[in-house]
């Protein structure tokens, strides 16, 4: 697909056919989005996969609103910034996340992206933590690092 028509076919699906996604076709989008520029090269975005149902089940309540879609995805790429190499860790795994979207459109998978970074569990409870906090628990995600997004993938429905 030429440049062009791979962003003109990038779009947000939310729906998924009960087809998994192959670990080498997940593996391929994360080297993919590691070829992303980042700040002064300082390569500070990582990656989870996640293809486990009942682990994509639990992240679909990260959020009150927003996420539900993540339990009918067959896989998710946790986004993760390292804010001890760089100020910029925002920025570099934003660039990261969207390199990794059209490398799966390009693939014909489809992906939408869910925000994490300062957003609430429940935004009308805010007690009951952040996104970020209920991932970090859930998945064991290391305390020096940020979680800026979780991007759902799967073969998009008809």
């Amino acid at each position: 697909m030429n440049y062009q028509a791979l962003i003109a076919a990038r779009h947000s699906v939310r729906k998924f056919e009960d087809t998994p996604v192959r670990r080498e076709v997940l593996d391929t989008l994360v080297e993919d989005a590691s070829l992303a520029p980042s700040a002064k090269n300082t390569k500070s975005t990582g990656f989870m996969i996640i293809q486990d149902a009942s682990l994509l089940e639990a992240i679909s309540h990260m959020r009150d609103f927003g996420s539900a879609f993540v339990a009918g995805a067959k896989a998710a790429i946790v986004v993760l910034g390292d804010p001890g190499k760089t100020d910029a860790w925002v920025e570099n795994a934003s660039i990261s996340a969207t390199y990794l979207m059209l490398s799966a459109t390009d693939r014909g998978l489809g992906s939408c992206w869910v925000q994490v970074r300062e957003r609430y569990q429940d935004k009308n409870a805010p007690e009951k933590g952040t996104a970020e906090d209920y991932l970090r628990e859930l998945l064991g995600i290391r305390d020096d690092l940020k979680v800026l997004c979780v991007i759902a993938l799967g073969y998009p429905q008809k």
